[in-house]
């Protein structure tokens, strides 16, 4: 049997239906990403995994064993199942340290180690009164491991992060993979966090899975209009604006819309396979630039490296028959 299954998982709310028939299966070291609008399921579905909130019905099985929920048992969790809330919190008017040794059953050559993980090591004597956002959550982050858990669930732990301290916690939660041998979910809003990460991701809405793949795949494939818009921009090109690609191209649409991330389309000069626009706007990103790109009546986004275009010049929009995909 797997690491972690989820079998059949329900739940209701009010009469509203939170969940629906969840199913998947987690392999021990397999970094699985949960990606969805805000009130899809996602938190829920972590806390039933914690054993935090009881389904509806479904099972949860951790290592063969099936997981008990909050109604079975008298105090909620699971020993091996550490959940990482967004909404964590520190005692007040202590030191790192000692919020830290409350929890500790290590070793301190293991406690140390941990601590080293999570970048936290400077931190040990400082007041929790006296840390940013980020120390926080690599400290939060921190007492959960120092209960040796087998599996580590992480809940939006970017959220209200500044670029610098969240360019550490993502360090710190690939080092915890690499070197504490801890399997990780976890729930995040933005693209850059999952797709550099997983190895799977599963996409929900309206409490169901819609669609479960490869980063790669999640991102070059999407199902839907929505799934495409949770992993970046995209362009919805019509039948009658495609037609314009696909008259000397390999690219077949029949008769359908064509889904194309805008790096798949490529600026270049006038020949074959190629169709002309007129830019009406450029947006600079820092590593690249992002056109919008008039083409008979429908406006297209094209990322390009070409810092020489400006608006309103003609340019020339080729696009491979790989680098499309029809919904």
């Amino acid at each position: 049997m797997s690491f972690l299954t989820v079998s059949g998982i329900s739940k209701q709310v009010e009469g509203n239906h939170v969940l629906t028939g969840i199913s998947f299966r987690q392999e021990r070291f397999q970094k699985i990403a949960i990606a969805g609008e805000t009130g899809s399921g996602k938190s829920t579905l972590l806390k039933i995994i914690a054993g935090l909130i009881q389904p509806a019905s479904g099972q949860v099985y951790f290592e063969n064993e099936r997981l008990l929920g909050p109604l079975e048992k008298l105090i909620p969790g699971h020993p091996r199942i550490a959940y990482l809330s967004q909404h964590f919190e520190l005692r007040n008017n202590y030191r790192v340290i000692e919020v830290l040794e409350m929890a500790n059953k290590l070793p301190e050559t293991d406690s140390s180690a941990i601590y080293e993980v999570c970048r936290i090591t400077h931190l040990l004597n400082r007041r929790t009164d006296q840390l940013s956002g980020g120390e926080k959550q690599r400290i939060a982050t921190a007492r959960l491991l120092i209960s040796s858990p087998r599996l580590l669930l992480l809940d939006e732990p970017y959220s209200n992060l500044d670029m610098f301290h969240k360019s550490i916690l993502k360090s710190v939660i690939h080092d915890i993979t690499a070197d504490l041998n801890v399997t990780c979910i976890l729930v995040s809003h933005d693209p850059l966090d999952t797709l550099s990460w997983a190895n799977k991701i599963f996409v929900m809405k309206n409490g169901q899975i819609i669609q479960e793949g490869t980063p790669k795949q999640i991102y070059n494939e999407p199902v839907n209009e929505y799934s495409a818009g949770l992993f970046g921009r995209y362009n919805l090109i019509d039948p009658a604006t495609t037609k314009a690609f696909t008259a000397s191209s390999e690219i077949k649409a029949n008769g359908k819309k064509l889904f194309v991330r805008p790096e798949n389309f490529k600026i270049v000069t006038e020949g074959a396979n190629t169709v002309s626009g007129i830019v009406v706007d450029v947006n600079f990103f820092g590593s690249y630039f992002e056109l919008q790109v008039l083409i008979s009546a429908t406006i297209i986004t094209v990322k390009t490296v070409d810092g020489n275009i400006s608006n309103g010049d003609t340019v020339y929009v080729s696009l491979s028959a790989g680098k499309v995909w029809d919904v």
